[in-house]
């Protein structure tokens, strides 16, 4: 099997990339009771879930585009909908109604 510099760089890199996820995700339950968490640290991992939604979701409904600048983005519109929704009612069922309906309604205008 002949395999060029680059595919085993690629392969190399998953292999790492595997391992490295593996012992990061398996060393809290392999280890967890020998090493525990301080309570400062235990009480930031608490906000870890929204941090991460918050770090996927922004930069997609910005409406900055790269290329062409500030552009008008009808996600926008519908995720400030459903925040408002939220704010009001606190159902997360009815944000995913009251977004996926406003979203749905915005493109169908635009058309």
């Amino acid at each position: 099997m002949n395999l060029w510099p680059s595919e085993i760089y690629v392969y190399s890199a998953i292999a790492l990339l595997t391992v490295c996820s593996v012992l990061t995700r398996a060393g809290y339950m392999v280890f967890g009771d020998y090493l525990p968490l301080p309570d400062v640290v235990r009480r930031a991992l608490r906000y870890a879930p929204a941090a991460a939604l918050t770090a996927i979701l922004v930069p997609d409904l910005m409406p900055w585009k790269a290329d062409t600048g500030p552009a008008f983005d009808y996600r926008l519109v519908a995720a400030i909908a459903s925040i408002l929704v939220f704010l009001r009612f606190r159902s997360a069922v009815l944000v995913i109604v009251v977004g996926m309906v406003s979203l749905w309604g915005l493109r169908w205008l635009a058309g």
